[in-house]
């Protein structure tokens, strides 16, 4: 956010008036004293005091100004929610618009994608890690359910045939949704083969 100068009768009272028209707390100003100002002699050659002020620039600013330049640069309107849970270091992105399909990509690969790309860029300016999870349409819920319902259908074809069932290829965050799904199963384990972008889950009997 770029500076803006302003002008009042004392430096407190510039302040006050950033306060104000910034929007924010005194906690969350970054500001320089230009002038301090001056009462003068009975009030002749007296000086307003005048001081430069900005908000502080923070995480989620961060992760808005990436997100709103990438939807710039797609010709697409965004609309954005954002919430920094601090204590847990992370920060949830919820996107909304007429395109969110888009976004979502095949089997929401351009999502991951968007997601691992405002990691990057945040973290870069964090000192301590944070994680961006960036979501709409409720879709990481949805694709949740849709892994954990595949996964018990793919684990009562394993006991039927007992034939071990390979998996198509998926990220990270999918194939833990499978592993976990089928923890507790008493008669088929999981496990990960290949390299990424081609990783999968494979589902056995177990011995």
């Amino acid at each position: 956010m770029e500076f803006i100068e302003i002008t009042a009768k004392t430096v407190d009272d510039a302040i006050t008036d950033a306060l104000v028209k910034l929007g924010t707390t005194s906690d969350q100003l970054d500001y320089e004293v230009i002038e301090k100002g001056s009462n003068g002699f009975l009030g002749i050659g007296s000086k307003p005091a005048v001081i430069r002020a900005r908000k502080k620039f923070q995480l989620e600013d961060h992760v808005r100004d990436f997100l709103e330049k990438v939807f710039d640069a797609m010709h697409m309107e965004v609309e954005m929610q954002i919430q920094n849970d601090e204590a847990n270091h992370v920060i949830d992105v919820e996107l909304k618009g007429k395109e969110m399909g888009v976004l979502i990509g095949k089997r929401g690969q351009t999502l991951d994608s968007l997601q691992y790309l405002t990691n990057l860029a945040v973290n870069k300016q964090s000192e301590n890690y944070v994680k961006v999870k960036i979501d709409t349409e409720d879709y990481r819920k949805r694709r949740k359910d849709t892994l954990e319902n595949l996964a018990k259908n793919i684990a009562y074809k394993v006991k039927r045939t007992k034939r071990p069932v390979s998996l198509e290829p998926m990220n990270p965050f999918e194939r833990r949704v499978i592993h976990s799904a089928l923890q507790n199963d008493k008669y088929v384990a999981t496990h990960s083969e290949g390299e990424e972008p081609f990783r999968h889950v494979v589902v056995t009997l177990k011995k």
